[in-house]
């Protein structure tokens, strides 16, 4: 027996399980770590390995400080108190938290370095102290007390040239510039690369590898291009300091997407905002949904940026409302603060019960849901072509036509040749640079908005092209089938009637079609779409009443240009499908009354039906603040009525000074011609802000914010979509939630990301985690 196997201890069974659990630890998500103080496991729970890491997160997350809650009120000795928002911005804001689930306040720092003796009150117990900040200061305490230590911790753990690793990996000014150069140049690439959202790693990045993946191959290039760079990149840095592992490239994404949710945030400031939420699913079949904010930013204007995407299990309402509250608690938002909702009409999101709306209504009854404008209008769209047989009839032929003509790339090809010859033989067709591009057949969609009025307006253009590729497959389709199928629709196509419906649904969803270019942007305000709903409704009225002969008058021409017999007017109308029994009406009240008026009727119907939110009080009082034709729909008890439906944003007070305000107010913008042609409520702020007017009309301003806050469409949703799909394609469809998150903050907010400095992100990323070089 070994000396050194006689003095040896063996361990006892708890401290052979206690060094296993120490030794062996699961990977914890920092993204799951909980905000709130009240709900956070103490931090000696953790393995001792992860402290730090933990810490370090914690840290440059910066405390728990949730803004625009409404608090409770506490009772102190017969006072009413609560905890007030100023204390953030006191001595005290680098390590104060507050828990609105607790409605208490803790010490950062004291949580994160606590020892077993140390008084609990701030680091897990939490302290409620309404009446008497000065107890704040005694957790601060004297010098070396447990606060003063912590705090001391902190500012080790912070400072990178005091860690062990530093202490061993002792740098030369030219190893610090080296790094500086490669990790400036690693973060410029990842830029370029985020801003394309291009892809990364390759498929096989090993040494032999023809193609080593984007990231890789450009850095490789750049040394190539500079010498400098060449000298510190790839097989000229320290083997474990490249800055090229798949790691390190998402960390530096996350420092971007961080920094760009930073900006978001500076912007929104204290402003109270709308949320715009929906889902759908990735490539890979997971539910993702998009959290968009609506808000009004320092200038007076209307914002609408991409936050997140939170992958969820399920898309049942108390699902998506756990999802929400996440993405909340991590950016100290709160739906306190939330005055609009804006979702789309499944049952999951505008339920009046069980909905998405509701659960958020519960919490916060000024957070009024519009459903999404354009959605309606489409819907308005869809409606019409199902309960209207021809126009269903007409739809579902022209689905079919569409389906035949681009069915093979031989049918494409001949289509192509046909529209190059006819543009040859046109002696009216003006050549140049930039005219007569190739067109060809949109495909229609439910969920497309406007793609029907684009299909008809480039099946007008192409009919002769339509109908001599129709000929063809005719003519050379091996099927039978194909060959009668073409035959029919050749037919269809020359008859009066689908000239008839062409020609008039083209021109009806070219009066929506303005109304939905509108609703789509981004700072389209509530009240001017309103306008525009109504205009266009007014439009669709004076269409019927003198639109027919107009009409009549196209399609007539167009049949007399491709040879399509021509139906005379007067004549009995013959029912294609009993043809020997008299219908004892004329073609002219056929077409007239049981078509143009019908169709017309029932879109009008279905616009009063869909846009009913137009008519509710709350948009009704809103439409006072319009300063079209001089502020003619101002009113000053509707205004007053309309900030009674805001308890949260005006107090009793503050309700009365509004009654004098308002007086002040519409005389003054009368009297300047300044504000005499705007547009809409978005424009009177932006002059509102730039005259400094908004400093003399608070309490006006704010309800003009109030009312540029409610959602009009959730455009910007479907956008962040597509850009999902162009980040999270078929070949990456092994993206984790994390990395594809912050990939498509920094693709969609790209005119915040190119804002965003490298020295920012170097900083960032250096404090994200000890590093072996420093700066």
């Amino acid at each position: 027996m070994s000396i050194l196997k006689f003095f040896s201890k063996s361990p006892s069974p708890s401290n052979l399980e206690s060094s296993n659990s120490s030794s062996k630890f699961s990977k914890i998500d920092l993204d799951d770590l909980s905000p709130d103080p009240s709900e956070r496991k103490p931090i000696s729970s953790y393995n001792p390995n992860q402290r730090d890491e933990i810490r370090r997160y914690y840290l440059v997350k910066g405390p728990h400080q949730p803004k625009g809650l409404d608090r409770p009120w506490t009772d102190f000795g017969g006072k009413m108190r609560r905890f007030s928002e100023e204390w953030y911005e006191s001595e005290y804001g680098n390590w104060l938290e507050y828990s609105k689930k607790e409605d208490k306040v803790y010490c950062l720092y004291c949580y994160l370095f606590k020892e077993s003796r140390q008084n609990d009150a701030y680091a897990i117990d939490g302290l409620r102290c309404w009446n008497k900040k000065e107890k704040l200061q005694k957790d601060v305490g004297e010098r070396n007390s447990f606060h003063d230590i912590a705090r001391k911790k902190v500012d080790a753990l912070l400072n990178q040239a005091q860690s062990i690793h530093a202490a061993f990996e002792r740098q030369t000014d030219k190893e610090k510039k080296d790094y500086r150069l490669r990790l400036t140049t690693s973060i410029k690439l990842v830029r370029a690369l985020l801003n394309g959202g291009l892809s990364f790693r390759g498929h096989d990045e090993s040494k032999n590898s023809i193609y080593k993946g984007h990231y890789l191959e450009l850095l490789k290039l750049l040394g190539e291009i500079n010498e400098e760079i060449g000298k510190v990149i790839l097989d000229n840095a320290p083997k474990n300091c490249q800055m090229t592992a798949p790691s390190i490239q998402k960390e530096i994404c996350s420092c971007f997407a961080e920094e760009v949710l930073k900006k978001i945030f500076e912007e929104l400031g204290d402003e109270v905002f709308s949320i715009l939420v929906d889902e759908s699913r990735d490539v890979s079949n997971k539910e993702q949904m998009v959290v968009v904010l609506r808000y009004v930013d320092k200038l007076g204007n209307v914002k609408e940026r991409f936050v997140g995407l939170v992958h969820v299990m399920e898309t049942t309402s108390l699902s998506l409302k756990s999802g929400i509250d996440r993405l909340f608690a991590r950016y100290n938002l709160s739906l306190d603060r939330v005055r609009g909702q804006g979702y789309d009409g499944a049952s999951n999101m505008s339920g009046e019960f069980n909905g998405l709306k509701a659960l958020i209504l519960k919490e916060n009854s000024s957070a009024y849901f519009v459903h999404c404008f354009a959605h309606q209008l489409q819907l308005v769209v869809v409606g019409l072509a199902t309960k209207h047989h021809e126009i269903f009839k007409f739809f579902g032929e022209v689905s079919n036509l569409i389906n035949v003509v681009s069915a093979s790339c031989k049918r494409i090809d001949v289509g192509r040749e046909k529209q190059r010859e006819n543009l040859q033989l046109n002696p009216e067709v003006e050549t140049g640079r930039g005219k007569n591009q190739e067109l060809s057949l949109a495909r229609p969609g439910d969920t497309r908005w406007s793609s029907h009025e684009k299909t008809l307006h480039r099946l007008i253009i192409l009919f002769p092209v339509v109908i001599e590729v129709l000929e063809y497959i005719e003519t050379s389709a091996s099927d039978d089938a194909h060959k009668s199928q073409a035959d029919g629709l050749e037919i269809y196509m020359k008859s009066f009637t689908f000239v008839f419906y062409l020609h008039m649904m083209k021109e009806i969803l070219g009066i929506t079609n303005k109304l939905c270019e509108a609703l789509q942007k981004k700072d389209q305000d509530i009240v001017n779409a309103c306008q525009l709903i109504r205009s266009t409704k007014a439009q669709l009225l004076d269409y019927r009443l003198e639109g027919f002969d107009s009409l009549l008058k196209d399609v007539t021409t167009f049949c007399d240009k491709y040879e399509i017999e021509v139906v005379k007017m007067e004549d009995e109308y013959v029912d294609p499908k009993n043809r020997r029994k008299k219908t004892n009406i004329t073609n002219r009240h056929h077409y007239v009354v049981n078509n143009f008026n019908t169709v017309l009727d029932m879109q009008i119907q279905e616009y009063e039906r869909r846009f009913n939110e137009v008519t509710t009080n709350l948009l009704m009082l809103m439409n006072c603040l319009s300063p079209c034709n001089s502020f003619s729909a101002f009113n000053k008890q509707n205004l007053l009525d309309l900030a009674g439906m805001y308890p949260y944003d005006f107090n009793i007070d503050e309700k009365d000074k509004l009654k004098y305000e308002l007086g002040h107010y519409i005389y003054n913008m009368k009297d300047d011609t300044r504000f005499a042609n705007l547009n809409g409520v978005g424009d009177l702020t932006k002059w509102m802000v730039e005259t400094r007017k908004h400093i003399d009309y608070p309490l006006v301003y704010r309800l003009m914010k109030l009312s540029l806050v409610l959602p009009v469409a959730t455009a910007s949703v479907e956008r962040s979509f597509s850009s999902m799909k162009h980040v999270k394609t078929d070949l990456r469809n092994r993206m984790g939630d994390g990395y594809m998150n912050d990939s498509c903050i920094c693709f969609v907010e790209r005119d915040l990301f190119q804002q965003v400095s490298v020295e920012d992100v170097m900083q960032r990323f250096q404090k994200m985690k000890s590093r072996r070089q420093q700066l």
